[in-house]
């Protein structure tokens, strides 16, 4: 007996595209263990799409959710913008570390 396989073409993925978030209200759950539950919801706007509301639940470090007005990046798919994600951005550069004392002169030997 002869074993029949559907062939299937590959198909072409939805492709993303880069945007940005309009943050129009934030809900911070209760904080535990030094996060919460935020719950985001915003405008997305980008290059194939305008103004299309989204919102978002994601666990966030106490202290650190964004704010009404905030503007974030976002990635979306350009064929189900209802499928984002927030852009992470880099920390800030840390500050220099204070004036310190030079290192003692001459070897330096632990006993």
């Amino acid at each position: 007996m002869a074993e029949f396989r559907e062939r299937r073409s590959p198909g072409v993925r939805g492709a993303n595209s880069s945007g940005t978030l309009l943050v129009t209200g934030v809900s911070a759950g209760a904080p535990s263990d030094g996060s919460h539950l935020v719950t985001i919801t915003g405008v997305i706007n980008g290059p194939t799409i305008r103004e299309h509301e989204v919102y978002t639940r994601v666990l966030m470090a106490v202290g650190t959710a964004p704010s009404m007005g905030q503007l974030m990046p976002v990635v979306y798919s350009t064929k189900n913008p209802d499928k984002w994600g927030i852009v992470a951005t880099p920390p800030p550069d840390m500050p220099p570390p204070p004036n310190m004392p030079p290192p003692p002169a001459g070897p330096t030997e632990l006993r």
